[in-house]
């Protein structure tokens, strides 16, 4: 079985990152999604709009998910990569080279944003 795991707040839930986790899912076998925390959040200075438990809830609904998991700090990823035996780290391209330190235990690949729809964007439209 290949492993894949991806990273993220996946707040505002939208196609564009359902259109991400359908992509992950075509790279292996199970899908893991690590969800920030809302403690991760905030030591981000980031504030979602939906719980950690809401946004869980979501995602566990979706197909592609076989897995959700807490993202709780920023160092736990290697971590992840062992205990669930990751075979594949996938991330957005806006993040591209910052995990390359993981390509020592698993492949890691950036994947292109979907076009013309972010959770920034819609805060932002509905401002």
């Amino acid at each position: 079985m290949k492993r894949v795991i991806t990273y993220g707040t996946f707040d505002l839930l939208h196609w564009g990152h359902v259109r991400l986790l359908k992509r992950a899912k075509e790279y292996g076998d199970y899908l893991i999604v690590a969800v920030s925390t809302d403690e991760f959040n905030a030591l981000k200075h980031k504030e979602a709009y939906h719980s950690f438990e809401h946004r869980k809830y979501i995602l566990e609904a979706i197909k592609y998910v076989d897995l959700v998991i807490p993202e709780e700090n920023w160092n736990q990823k290697i971590d992840d990569v062992k205990k669930y035996h990751v075979d594949t780290f996938i991330m957005g391209d806006d993040w591209k080279g910052k995990f390359d330190f993981l390509r020592d235990y698993c492949e890691v690949i950036y994947l292109p944003r979907t076009e013309g729809i972010s959770t920034t964007k819609i805060k932002k439209d509905l401002m």
